[in-house]
């Protein structure tokens, strides 16, 4: 289904905590071909949110490598780090609204009580005077489920209540949240869809609860499968991929597209990164992904 192409708008939104490899050149090739089969717009955010997670260098180092792969990105890179004060504006909203509370739990103190991490509401009607230091903000959910038709995957419900428990907005470190910052930032830019993969399908419930707490336009959303080694675990920076070589960017976007479903011929993975591209867009069919939660990749 091709859509407005007035109103397309995707984007790619790396994290800088090392370089790019295979498994992110999935989401970027998938999130651009989408945007660019529907005539549309695509652009760079760089997820910097969590600074302490930051590796020095790591943005620009992304950002060249994503040139040197042939992405064109429409308008200026956008910092999460430049737009707190969008976040800002979106915590003050929602304590207005009453949605927010102090919270003095640890990860451990949740753990305790529920192995499962997820948060029991042992703050939602106030916290001991001694403890009130180093806090963290969390909304209040709801007993309502959270819908929405994922283009890859389906429909998915979420009881975020139930499944996830009152979530965090704004860390005891005095940092925003990755969940508001992606809400507010996906609103903001007008984002029409988001296209990315399917290890982030379960921050989507909250991200769109966000966005009706904050009376934003939700996207649309397609998770795709995620690259995973022969131990199924995510091919990621933690995980110590590795960092594609410069002399196989084509063979790598190639491969990308053979992942993604997309049946390039033999022979393209021998052309430029241009001819690449160009029969990418052309022949781009989402409905073509796998509707798999990972596939096994050699790294």
């Amino acid at each position: 289904m091709v859509m407005n192409s007035q109103t397309y708008r995707g984007r790619f939104a790396p994290s800088p905590t090392g370089p790019l490899h295979f498994g992110s050149l999935i989401a970027a090739v998938a999130s651009y071909c989408q945007a660019k089969s529907n005539n549309g717009e695509w652009l760079l955010r760089i997820e910097d949110i969590d600074r302490p997670r930051e590796v020095p260098r790591a943005s620009d180092d992304i950002i060249r490598h994503l040139e040197l792969f042939g992405f064109n990105w429409d308008g200026p890179v956008t910092y999460q780090k430049n737009r707190i004060e969008h976040y800002q504006a979106a915590f003050d909203q929602l304590i207005q609204q009453q949605r927010l509370y102090p919270c003095a739990c640890s990860r451990k103190d949740i753990a305790k009580l529920n192995p499962f991490g997820i948060y029991p509401g042992t703050c939602r009607n106030g916290i001991p005077i001694s403890e009130k230091s180093n806090l963290s903000w969390r909304i209040r959910t709801e007993s309502n489920a959270v819908e929405f038709l994922d283009r890859i995957q389906g429909q998915v419900n979420c009881r975020l209540d139930l499944e996830v428990g009152d979530f965090v907005i704004k860390r005891s470190d005095g940092l925003f949240s990755y969940q508001l910052a992606v809400a507010v930032d996906d609103a903001l830019q007008e984002i029409s869809e988001v296209v990315r993969g399917y290890d982030l399908l379960d921050s989507t419930p909250r991200q769109i609860f966000l966005q009706q707490q904050l009376d934003y336009t939700s996207p649309e959303y397609a998770h795709h499968p995620i690259a995973v080694n022969s131990n199924g675990i995510k091919l990621s920076k933690q995980t110590f991929a590795k960092a594609i070589h410069e002399k196989e960017f084509g063979l790598a976007i190639y491969q990308a597209l053979e992942f993604l479903g997309q049946t390039p011929p033999a022979e393209l993975q021998f052309e430029s990164v241009e001819l690449i591209w160009t029969w990418a867009i052309r022949h781009w069919h989402l409905n073509d992904i796998p509707h798999y939660e990972s596939i096994e990749v050699q790294n």
